[in-house]
């Protein structure tokens, strides 16, 4: 599984970046932008074409590179100050903010269309307040399944698993956990018979609940349960496809705002304030820690982790990391687009030039600390496969 999860992995990551960078030479090739190469993966090159005439130009070099780690695009004169025709500096500040944004764009219509494919398919609900049209949304809920068993808990002693389906409990058919919670607390101190499904075979089982004073340690029945719902739309798939767009790409803003404000307040907070604080601290930058990941932690650990699930799961990940992937490439950080769009725009109001030298500088910069935070997210995600 872990093997094929690094294919899938890498398939879907170089998919999504080509069509981010696909993004930009489309629209660069259609504002008069000349295109000098279009490729895949990183070099150093593995072969190399160059049709006279192709969908994005004359005389494009489309590349195959050795390093499967995603895409790129070479515009001619890509520096802000660069001149001449067919140059990306010689072009206007418009034509470069369309140019910068169509790969943002682009990934976020590929999370779209995922989104609207998976809700004729049926979409899984990942968020409490998940967005659904009620005029067109059938829900599908699973089974309620044990998710996990309390050690010594009467669950326990009468042989539950994680993974069983309770179907019946004192002829009370289990349809919710909130079903299940009502079910034992009303039977609490008696011998009640269970129904569940094991490895699709249905057994019976009587089972002697937790009275009250007991079930405040372990519960009535001693189980923890899940149940996963999925949201069905025909017609109105494309309208819930890009609602999920953007309530997921709000709620990943959200998220990178608060694991900016942990990390800094964490890293800041080991040195000053009493020992109570210094550990809360110590505790926000682990949290950050298990909420991030980098190519080692989405290649090793997300992806063959949904490999059994299906292609709902996959095509579910995929489409959260495309939107993450135009999230982040929005914010204004340097040596991404929205952080080049970010400093055209800061010179250009403040009408200083921004030279060659100068932009090379802000991007090195921005990318040496990208680099570092890889680097850390890396650190972070070995030891999680371990």
């Amino acid at each position: 599984m872990l093997i094929l999860g690094v294919i899938i992995g890498l398939f879907v990551l170089v998919l999504l970046v080509v069509l981010h960078e696909l993004g930009h030479a489309m629209v660069a090739k259609r504002n008069g932008v000349v295109v000098e190469e279009f490729g895949i993966g990183f070099p150093p090159r593995a072969k190399k074409w160059q049709p006279k005439k192709s969908f994005l130009g004359k005389n494009v070099i489309f590349s195959l590179n050795w390093l499967p780690l995603g895409g790129f695009v070479k515009l001619k004169g890509e520096y802000d100050s660069a001149e001449g025709k067919g140059t990306y500096g010689g072009a206007t500040f418009w034509v470069k903010t369309k140019i910068l944004l169509a790969g943002v764009l682009m990934n976020w219509l590929t999370a779209a269309v995922l989104f609207t494919i998976l809700a004729l398919a049926g979409l899984p609900k990942i968020l409490p307040n998940q967005v659904q049209l009620p005029f067109d949304t059938a829900v599908e809920r699973s089974p309620v399944t044990v998710a996990r068993v309390t050690p010594g808990s009467p669950a326990e002693k009468a042989g539950l698993k994680t993974d069983d389906q309770i179907i019946k409990i004192a002829q009370s058919d289990i349809t919710t956990p909130g079903v299940l919670s009502a079910a034992t607390k009303a039977n609490a101190g008696k011998k009640v018979a269970v129904i569940y499904r094991r490895d699709n075979t249905e057994k019976m089982v009587d089972i002697q609940l937790n009275d009250v004073k007991k079930a405040k340690s372990g519960g009535y029945l001693g189980v923890a349960s899940r149940q996963t719902e999925k949201f069905h739309s025909t017609w109105s798939a494309p309208v819930l496809g890009v609602a999920m767009t953007a309530q997921l790409s709000y709620e990943t803003l959200r998220g990178v705002g608060d694991l900016l404000v942990k990390s800094v307040g964490g890293f800041i907070g080991q040195f000053f304030g009493s020992d109570e604080s210094r550990q809360a601290a110590r505790a926000d930058l682990a949290a950050v820690g298990e909420n991030v990941a980098g190519p080692v932690g989405i290649l090793g650990v997300l992806f063959p982790s949904v490999v059994n699930s299906g292609l709902t799961q996959i095509l579910l990940l995929a489409a959260i990391i495309s939107l993450t992937l135009a999230v982040m490439n929005v914010l204004p950080i340097p040596a991404l687009d929205g952080g080049r769009w970010f400093t055209m725009a800061i010179f250009r109001l403040t009408r200083k030039e921004l030279t060659k030298e100068r932009e090379e500088n802000i991007q090195a910069a921005g990318m040496l600390v990208l680099l570092v935070l890889t680097i850390l997210v890396t650190v972070s995600d070995v030891g999680k496969l371990f």
